[in-house]
């Protein structure tokens, strides 16, 4: 669904979003226009961070976009201000959030700085060498920093400025190189150490001396500590407070499902590594809907043979007739993977789809020509042997207006593959694999289910259809009607004619929208609250919320984020709320409440000033 898109992430800490924009993201973005293939080319400016997306045309190869984006951010970034650094973000998109976890601490004894420690330096490396992960992102908790606060007043005493201490200590964060000295048969390398492993470290820097030659340390000037980072991204669990979440971002062109199976087999792996207590809470989890899908498709195609068994039974009284469709059907939808896999159409929502659609169309003809040859056998005079011969003619009577018929609708699909940008990449897969189905479909019409009525409809004393009382009551009902339209057929043509004009006032009334709501097992709640919001009052904000929503019975848990997590394919101001409500099986909901009532009630229930509710699937 997503475009072919390059992030561009660049990082100016401290500086305000006019600064960034002119001195980065403007740079930035004129520099990218003349990328080969990119057609549009955005730029977000935020407190000191920069994003710019390079958006290719359809068809463009991701990976070559990505080294042409290189080679142009490499003329640019002499343009830069010093220590800024543009850099590429990783080969996905925002709709591959395929997977989102917290990390949960049942002793106690953590707090969020060391679960925030835990994801960031050792399940952010374990799960980006899944094959398939493109990146690892975290939120909420607080990322540890040495904080050295200084006192200006002891500054100017000591004749110091700010910039003598930041210089000072980076002087002091660096190994000395040193040399090799041989004693005794053996080498020995000799360096300087001077990595800084402590607060202690830093407070013991030298700045100076005084007039009696005292050293003046970092100490005598400033506090040293351990502290948290500023924050631009917050998570919270159930209403129960913050936590630290993870997010597991798929590659692009990756099968979702096949990675998220792999994400967990090694969280499985890595869970005994964990602190004692320490567990991975899985909030939102895709595999749920795809393998919805699946089993919809599989529902579908056991329902569909079972009707077109009974229908075939019922109205010929043979229950080996039934046998046909229920072999071709299965045989033409798995063949229509075989050009699927060939042509790299994945099997997603939309794919199924068009098969789901092909599936009526394609018993439709296995039960005409079934009927047909049956009737002709059954009503047939001739010797039992003379009955293959007696099928052939059958087929041969229908099998071409069948095939035609069946051409003639994947004809009509061709207006879907001529589609383009999002349209095409959601549409031309149900229109692929409904083609692909109808195209096997037609050839085993006029193949294979010829030679299985020669073996099936066999018999020396079948029930003809004038036998059949079902059969004989749909004629008696069918036959007076049938004559009275064709008594007044200018009547009946003029009729259903003027139904077509009837329907032109309903196509203004009945709305229209890009895509219908998909119900996945859960909702997004994306409220946005104005500018300025601070940290610690959107926190507030969304322990209440996600409080209210844990109140329905119908939920499951409630996962809520504020502002963005540390990853470039999340531009998300701070103010603005994601939160994932997890739903129960509908079985256990409450009697005749449906999707859309139960989001009326949230919506009801959560009525922020300044925060407009907005609703969606993750």
């Amino acid at each position: 669904m997503s475009d072919v898109q390059v992030i561009i992430f660049t990082e100016y800490p401290g500086q305000a979003p006019q600064v960034v924009e002119d001195q980065v993201t403007y740079p930035l973005t004129t520099a990218m226009l003349g990328v080969p293939f990119a057609k549009v080319v955005r730029g977000y400016s935020f407190f000191g961070l920069s994003f710019v997306y390079v958006i290719f045309d359809d068809g463009t190869d991701m990976y070559w976009a990505r080294s042409r984006v290189l080679e142009y951010l490499n003329f640019v970034s002499s343009r830069m201000p010093p220590g800024v650094t543009p850099t590429l973000g990783p080969d996905a998109t925002g709709v591959g959030w395929v997977y989102e976890y917290t990390i949960e601490d049942t002793t106690g004894k953590l707090d969020l700085a060391d679960l925030r420690s835990i994801q960031d330096w050792y399940l952010r490396y374990e799960l980006t060498s899944v094959p398939g992960v493109s990146e690892i992102a975290g939120i909420g908790g607080f990322v540890k920093q040495y904080q050295v606060n200084l006192d200006p007043n002891k500054l100017a005493a000591s004749d110091l400025a700010v910039g003598d201490v930041v210089q000072a200590i980076k002087a002091s964060n660096n190994d000395v190189e040193g040399r090799l000295l041989e004693f005794a048969g053996r080498e020995y390398m000799v360096r300087g150490r001077g990595y800084l492993t402590s607060a202690d470290d830093i407070a013991e820097i030298a700045l100076g001396a005084d007039a009696r030659g005292t050293p003046i340390r970092v100490a005598d000037v400033a506090e040293v500590r351990l502290g948290p980072d500023i924050r631009r991204g917050v998570a919270e669990l159930d209403g129960r407070g913050e936590v630290v979440g993870g997010i597991v971002i798929v590659r692009y062109g990756e099968n979702a499902l096949a990675v998220i199976d792999r994400v967990k087999e090694k969280l499985r792996e890595v869970e005994d590594a964990l602190p004692p207590g320490v567990a991975v809470v899985p909030t939102y989890d895709r595999s749920w809907l795809i393998e919805e899908s699946i089993g919809t498709l599989t529902r579908t195609l056991i329902e569909e043979a079972v009707v077109v068994s009974l229908v075939i039974i019922i109205f010929l009284f043979h229950f080996r007739s039934a046998l046909i469709p229920i072999v071709t059907l299965p045989i033409a939808v798995v063949a229509a993977f075989i050009p699927m896999y060939h042509l790299g159409v994945s099997s997603n929502i939309m794919s199924l789809g068009g098969i789901a659609l092909a599936i009526g169309v394609l018993v439709d003809a296995s039960i005409v020509m079934v009927e047909n040859a049956y009737r002709h056998v059954s009503e047939s005079t001739g010797a039992y042997e003379d009955q293959p011969r007696v099928i052939l003619a059958a087929a041969k009577q229908v099998g071409r207006p069948i095939f035609f018929s069946l051409a003639i609708i994947i004809v009509s699909f061709v207006p879907v593959f001529l589609l383009e940008a999002q349209e095409g990449r959601m549409f031309r897969p149900l229109a692929f694999t409904k083609t692909f189905a109808m195209v096997f479909a037609s050839v085993l019409s006029i193949t294979l289910v010829p030679v299985l009525m020669t073996v099936f409809i066999r018999g020396r004393r079948l029930t003809p259809e004038s036998a059949n009382p079902i059969a004989r009551f749909f004629m008696w009902a069918y036959a007076p009607m049938l004559r009275l339209v064709l008594r007044w057929r200018w009547l009946a043509l003029a009729v259903n004619f003027a139904v077509v004009p009837l329907t032109v006032p309903l196509l203004f009334t009945i709305g229209s929208e890009f895509m219908p709501p998909l119900y996945e097992g859960s909702m997004l709640y994306m409220p946005t609250a104005p500018p300025g919001l601070s940290v610690g009052e959107a926190t507030r904000l969304l322990q209440v919320q996600d409080k209210l929503l844990r109140q329905f019975p119908e939920v499951e848990r409630v996962f809520g984020t504020v502002g963005r997590a540390t990853t470039s394919t999340d531009n998300t101001p701070m103010g603005m709320v994601n939160t994932i409500v997890t739903l129960k099986p509908k079985d256990e909901w409450r009697a005749g409440l449906t999707a859309e009532d139960l989001q009326s009630e949230m919506d009801a229930a959560l009525q922020f000033p300044g925060f407009p509710n907005v609703w969606t699937q993750p």
